[in-house]
Order: C-alpha cells, then sequence, then structure tokens
C-alpha cells in the first residue's frame, strides 16, 4: 500500500503501495473538479506550458497479491504462483521504451510498489534491479526502497534484497490486532511484523517504514494507541499512517451495501489522527506530510519528490508518468500491460497536458500537505487569517514573505482549504 497516498495514480496522484489503503485516491482530481465548478475554470486538455525535466525518480509497480485486501482498489493480479519470468521480460520490454528519457539523467530514487513487490522474492527483486541498471545510472547513494508484506521476510530474502541495492523497505503492517487483520483480509498476523522488522536489520536495512489504518469500524475492537505504541516499540524510521476510506467495487463496498458498519465516525477518524499526531510527534517523529511521519532525516526522497512537484518515470500496470509538462498513465490490468508488450504496442492508456490552472491546482494542494506550506501573497494573507484563528494554520512571516502552514487540525480539512485557495487563485487566470 502505499505511503504516501494518493491521487489518481502513483506518484502524484497516488500513494505508492496497493496494499495500503487509498485514503486519498483521486483527491486531486476531485479538486479539480470542485474548482471548476467554483470558478468555471476546465483544469485540464490545453497544451502543457511548462517545459521537459528529465526524471530523477522511478517508479515500478508490481502488481501481484496472494489475495486482495478487504479495502483495496489497486491496480493487483491475485497469483497463487508469481509470474516473475513473464513479468521481469515484458518490464525489460517496457523500460527499453524508455531509454531515451532515461538517457543522461542519474536516478535519486527507485521504489518499487504494489501490489505487493516481495511476491517476486528475492531473485525477483534482483533482476528488475538488474533491469533498471541496464538502462539507466543510479546515483552514489540512492534511496531504493520496495513494499514488502511481513510474511514474505526473510532472511534468504533481505540478503538478495541488499545485494541487490534495497536500502528502504515500506512495510504493510497496517495493525498489531488479528482480529483486525483477519477482517481486512491480510495474510499476515500481528508476531509476524516485529519478526520482519527483527530480520531486516539482521540482514542490514535499518531504513524501515511501518503503515498503520486509522478509523476500522468500532465492532472489530481494535485499540488505535496500542497499535501505535507497538509500532513505536519497533523504533521504525518511519510510519505512514492512513484512515480507512470505502471505495467502489472493494469487498468492504460490497458489506457496506449490506448494511454492515465498515469503518468509524468522522469523529472516531479526527480523534485517532489527532491522536497519532500527538503520539507520533511527542516520540520525536516529524510529521512532514499529512499521512507521513519520520525521525529527524529519514522522510521518505522518491514520496517527497512527488509532494515537491518533481518529474518521474513510471513503469509496470497503471503506473504514472511526469516529465514536467504533461502526465500520462499506463494501462491498468496487468493481462492487458503483457499483451501490449508481447505484439509491441504502446502501454500507455492516456495522457494528460498540463495548463496554467492545473498547475495553481496542484502547487495549492501539494504545498498545503507537506510540513514546508505554501507560499501566499500579502492579498492572501486576509484569507488565510481565518484559517490561523481557527487553528487550522500557522502564518509564517505575515508581513514579510507569507507561507501558510497547516496544523495538524487543518490538515483534516486540507480539500476543503486548498478548494478555496485555489479557486481564488484560478479567477484572475480563467479572467486574463
Amino acid at each position: 500500500m502505499p505511503e504516501g497516498p494518493a491521487f489518481a495514480a502513483q506518484g502524484v496522484y497516488q500513494f505508492h503501495h496497493a496494499h495500503r489503503v487509498p485514503q486519498e485516491r483521486d483527491t486531486t482530481r476531485a479538486l479539480r473538479t470542485r474548482v471548476r465548478r467554483a470558478t468555471g475554470i476546465w483544469v485540464g486538455g490545453p497544451p502543457g506550458l511548462y517545459s521537459f525535466m528529465p526524471p530523477r525518480h522511478l517508479y515500478i509497480h508490481i502488481p501481484f497479491c496472494a489475495r486482495r485486501c478487504s479495502y483495496c482498489d489497486f491496480s493487483i493480479a491475485v497469483r497463487a504462483t508469481t509470474p516473475v519470468d513473464e513479468y521481469v521480460t515484458a518490464l525489460r520490454t517496457e523500460m527499453d521504451g524508455l531509454r531515451g528519457d532515461l538517457d543522461g539523467t542519474i536516478l535519486d530514487t527507485v521504489y518499487l510498489g504494489g501490489g505487493t513487490p516481495s511476491r517476486l522474492g528475492g531473485l525477483g527483486i534482483g533482476d528488475v534491479l538488474a533491469a533498471v541498471r541496464d538502462r539507466a545510472r543510479i546515483a552514489d547513494a540512492p534511496e531504493i526502497t520496495i513494499e514488502a508484506n511481513p510474511d514474505d521476510v526473510n532472511d534468504m530474502a533481505v540478503a538478495h534484497w541488499v545485494a541487490a541495492g534495497v536500502n528502504r523497505v515500506s512495510l504493510g503492517s497496517q495493525s498489531f490486532d488479528d482480529a483486525a487483520l483477519k477482517w481486512m483480509h491480510r495474510t499476515h498476523d500481528a508476531s509476524q511484523i516485529g519478526q520482519a522488522v527483527n530480520t531486516l536489520r539482521r540482514g542490514g536495512i535499518d531504513n524501515i517504514s511501518l503503515d498503520l489504518i486509522f478509523a476500522l469500524p468500532p465492532h472489530l475492537g481494535r485499540s488505535w494507541e496500542s497499535d501505535l505504541l507497538r509500532a513505536l516499540d519497533l523504533q521504525p524510521a518511519h510510519l505512514s499512517l492512513y484512515g480507512l476510506t470505502v471505495e467502489a467495487q472493494t469487498p468492504i463496498a460490497r458489506w457496506a451495501d449490506r448494511g454492515v458498519t465498515v469503518q468509524g465516525s468522522e469523529e472516531n477518524y479526527e480523534e485517532e489522527f489527532l491522536r497519532a499526531h500527538a503520539m507520533m510527534t511527542a516520540a520525536g517523529y516529524d510529521h512532514y506530510e499529512v499521512s507521513n511521519f519520520a525521525r529527524p532525516g529519514m522522510t521518505s526522497r522518491h514520496n517527497s519528490a512527488y509532494w515537491n512537484g518533481a518529474s518521474y518515470a513510471g513503469v509496470g500496470p497503471s503506473a504514472h508518468s511526469f516529465d514536467g509538462a504533461s502526465r500520462r498513465w499506463n494501462v491498468s490490468a496487468y493481462s492487458e500491460w503483457i499483451r501490449r508488450l508481447g505484439v509491441g504496442q504502446t502501454v500507455i492508456a492516456g495522457e494528460e497536458k498540463l495548463t496554467d490552472e492545473n498547475r495553481v491546482t496542484e502547487d495549492v494542494y501539494l504545498g498545503l500537505r507537506t510540513r514546508r506550506g505554501l507560499t501566499v501573497t500579502q492579498q492572501e494573507v486576509g484569507r488565510v487569517e481565518s484559517w490561523e484563528a481557527a487553528g487550522w494554520a500557522v502564518i509564517d512571516e505575515p508581513r514579510k514573505d507569507p507561507r501558510v502552514r497547516l496544523t495538524a487540525t487543518g490538515w483534516l480539512r486540507l480539500d476543503g482549504l486548498a478548494t478555496d485557495l485555489a479557486a481564488q487563485r484560478g479567477r484572475p487566470l480563467s479572467a486574463a
């Protein structure tokens, strides 16, 4: 599941880790729709206005899972046996078509997301990263992340991962409560989380991120505080916390249609989010993005690149790429991705050219979702002062170089505040 949740796809639009909760999936597209309705701006369509930037970040989507989690609507392929050779052969073919894009650039980060990349095993991950090195240069001190399920972590796999260059693992923990894990259709139990962390460290990987899900339905009886304490006991470098949402065509959506309670109340969501903020920051973690916490110096370099508007390349089913002027995305279904590569067809399913209005919307949303905040004009200070008075934001240097940063309480209102400010910025552009 993604660390970074998420927009309509991996990258700026989607937090990686398809086995994690797609908390903010399609958020920016929905935000664009609200801005259009408020201002009359249509965000999307005309030719892009921004120059090409060679990608320094590569995302590889590995869709395989042993089972679909109850909350998951990401692009996955459930397989009893993972077709490693078929996947790697197809990946090499797609990457051959990117040689022009990658030529002359040095990759600072490589992120293997899914799905469950650890389903490829140790040798499979090595083959994937060898395919990358055959076609692109990787920096001397890169961040190379794979997502893994606790039950896939063993000494032999970790040894192969480290030999291939992996130096960061995002572990799909989700909860330390066995009943909750069973309800989520997870394939591991709570005891395997700590075992996996110990195995990773024994094998030489200490840069470990844990995922946890909050706002679960009350009938499960899961203690959120207990989950947080058990996560802190493991002293991970990074944590990603996602609020459960109900997405169409998922098992929990079908349960909800039958009248079953499948998520906590809005009050419960807010309470657990703020409780996590308080506990994590008290323990020395930096709440550097709405869903992400890190020890000093241990933020996710790959996901931070998305939030900073950097260019990136994406390969694999449903992967997205951004070159500074346009965003494109691959076909979602694994079988169709394989078929097209096998007959020499493009796997690109669509493309969107960025406009000034696109950039306004995304700059506002991405700035407000991170700790760095968003630079605002003197004219906008008056508007955001009401946010500060409500405890939703802090304005730095209001009279000189104003920058607004949302508080934890403000992040709970991120969509509304971003829509408000983007709409205000959009009106002069549309009238110009």
